[in-house]
Order: structure tokens, then C-alpha cells, then sequence
């Protein structure tokens, strides 16, 4: 890996990133670090993304069993601990803490960052060379099962929600971390879940499938009106992983015209679940041309999952994209192709969430 960044030839709209996790946990620690540096850890900053091409994403606003977890190194998958519930008025004092730490960023941004709420609010932040910040919810501990929590949210700029993390709540059960495991784990959604998918649909907030398991998948196929979106997930058929989509989920995702992001985890990405880092860009390619494949061009983007997993080496950061995306040159993938995966796919998908 070389330390010079490669910069994207198109701007990189990123499904799925855990930024503003890894700031608020380094803020507990005592050290409040700036956006605005250039930082020596972690995978993303304003100076690092500027350099890569990086214009922005979905930004995930998760509640951790365990607030003090790294979540850039393997955990015990059998450990419950990193698995217990979260109550509802916790998490949504500490969501509330992660959206005012956006909205601090926003405004000392110098018009730099911006919180965008709709796909046109994006597609103008990218073409002016501003970083695209879409508020994202992973795990839904936050919401009450009245769902006023959820409206409230909605105003100030919630725009996309993943019903679970990888735990129980009230609306559904996640995947575990598992290799080789099916996501064919636990019971399907709650009446509160169902409730939830109906509820999102008419606010108009993108509902993300990654980290739900099998049966709950289903209940929002069979119950959204939106397309299905996993945005940060990758194939079973690759890498058997409990968090990968079977081909019979990518089916019924490519009938919705929704979307897959591909997610760099390496432990999601090796076909042996492992989590050594000196795994090659290639495999990366591999999903992509995958998805491509069973999904079409049109629903394939990338849900990094930045500041949330472990890299590849060759990736390292937001600097790698470059590099990430002269892979997918290599591998044949055309000029248009490269630029839906890039961002315009992404743009598309919170079109038809809305």
C-alpha cells in the first residue's frame, strides 16, 4: 500500500460509515478530536476525504452495547455482552448526542459539510464540491413503538434506518457474526417491526435490510413499497458470512430495483471469513462483479463501513478509494459503470425512498 492517496476520478457517495460513533467514543475518552484534521487513526477525516474524492454518505448513528468497544478490531461473536439490549430512552439520548455532533460539524464547516434531506440536496452538495452528510439510524433501539421518537428524528434530518443491528429489540433480530452461518437465524419481525417498515414508507425514510436476519428480510419484501436496500452487505455466495445475502435476497432486492453497498470488511469479503487484512483489492472486485451480475448495474454501489470494521491493508482509509476503483477498472468494469457504483446509484436509491 502506498501512502500517496490515488484520487477517485468520481466523486464517492458511501453507503455506510460509523464516523460520528468513532468521534463521540474518542470525545468519552476525554479526547475531542477535530473533523477537520488530518488524524493519524481511524479512516476518515474532512482532509483525508477531500484528497480521496470522498463526497459524502450515509453517516450511521449506532448505540454499542458497550460504548468503550473498538469496533475497528475482531470482537468475541460469542461474547453476549456485545450484544445486550440498549434502552430505548439511552439510545435516544446518545442518538441525539451523535446528531448534535453532525449538525457541529455542519456548522463550523464553513458550508464545507452539509446535512442533506433529500437526493436533490445531495446530488447539488456533490456537484459543488461539498461533502453530503444523509443521517442514518443502525439499529432502531431509539425509537418508541408509538413512533414519536421516529418523527421527531425524521425533522431533524433522519433520512435512512436499519430496523436492528446485530441483536434483538423490539422491532426485530439481528444476524450474529457468524462464518459459515445463514442468516436464516431467529424469528421474524414484531408487530411493532411490521409497524415500523409502514411507518417509514410514509415518512419517506430508506429502510436498510443489512444486519437483519433472514425472516425479517422477508417481511419487508413483503411489506415495503420502496425498494430493499442493504447498504452495507455483501455475498453469501462468496463468503458465507451470517451478514451476506443469499442469492434468493439479492433476487428479491434486484426485483424491487433496489440496492446492494459493498461492504470492505474483510471478515465479509474472504471467502474464509478471516480476518486477516492482506486480502487484495480483487476480492472486493469480486462481489462487485458479482452483484453486478445477479443484480444488474443499476443496484450496486459501496457501503464502506468506514470507522466500523477492519480494512484491507491495500485500502488502509478513505485514501484507498482511488485505488479501489482503479481495481474495478482493471477488472473491465465500463466508464458508466464506475460512476453508478461511484455515487449516482446511491442518489437514486433515496430518490425512491422518498
Amino acid at each position: 500500500m502506498t501512502d500517496t492517496a490515488l484520487k477517485s476520478p468520481f466523486p464517492i457517495f458511501d453507503g455506510h460509515n460509523d464516523t460520528l460513533l468513532k468521534l463521540e467514543i474518542e470525545a468519552m475518552k476525554g479526547r475531542d478530536i477535530s473533523f477537520f484534521d488530518r488524524l493519524d487513526s481511524g479512516h476518515i477525516d474532512k482532509v483525508r476525504a477531500d484528497e480521496a474524492g470522498f463526497a459524502g454518505g450515509l453517516f450511521a448513528i449506532f448505540v454499542p452495547s458497550k460504548p468503550d468497544q473498538d469496533f475497528s478490531r475482531p470482537f468475541d461473536p460469542k461474547d453476549p455482552s456485545n450484544y445486550e439490549p440498549v434502552a430505548q430512552k439511552e439510545a435516544l439520548d446518545f442518538t441525539n448526542r451523535l446528531i448534535e455532533r453532525a449538525e457541529r460539524i455542519e456548522a463550523t464547516s464553513e458550508g464545507s459539510v452539509v446535512i442533506c434531506r433529500t437526493a436533490e440536496e445531495n446530488r447539488m452538495a456533490i456537484e459543488a464540491g461539498q461533502m453530503a452528510v444523509s443521517l442514518h439510524i443502525e439499529g432502531a433501539e431509539a425509537i418508541d413503538t408509538n413512533f414519536y421518537a421516529l418523527e421527531d428524528l425524521y425533522r431533524r434530518g433522519l433520512r435512512s434506518l436499519g430496523p436492528v443491528w446485530s441483536r434483538e429489540n423490539d422491532f426485530g433480530y439481528g444476524v450474529p457474526m457468524a462464518h459459515p452461518a445463514s442468516p436464516d437465524i431467529g424469528p421474524a419481525l414484531t408487530g411493532a417491526g411490521r409497524d415500523l417498515v409502514r411507518a417509514c414508507n410514509q415518512l419517506g425514510i430508506l429502510l436498510d435490510v443489512s444486519h437483519l436476519n433472514e425472516k425479517g428480510f422477508w417481511d419487508v419484501a413483503r411489506i415495503t413499497d420502496r425498494p430493499i436496500v442493504a447498504s452495507h452487505s455483501n455475498v453469501h455466495a462468496i463468503c458465507a458470512s451470517s451478514r451476506n445475502l443469499t442469492d434468493k435476497q439479492l433476487d428479491a432486492i434486484k426485483e424491487s430495483g433496489g440496492l446492494v453497498g459493498i461492504n470492505f470488511h474483510v471478515a465479509f469479503l474472504r471467502p474464509d471469513g478471516g480476518y486477516g487484512r492482506d486480502m487484495a483489492l480483487s476480492v472486493i472486485a469480486d462481489h462487485a462483479a458479482y452483484l453486478i451480475d445477479r443484480l444488474g448495474e443499476d443496484c450496486v454501489a459501496l457501503g464502506s463501513d468506514f470507522d466500523g470494521c477492519m480494512l484491507p491493508r491495500d485500502l488502509g482509509d478513505v485514501t484507498g478509494l482511488g485505488r479501489l476503483m482503479e481495481t474495478f477498472d482493471a477488472r473491465g468494469f465500463s466508464h458508466a459503470v464506475l460512476e453508478k457504483i461511484a455515487f449516482r446509484n446511491w442518489i437514486s436509491a433515496l430518490e425512491k425512498a422518498a
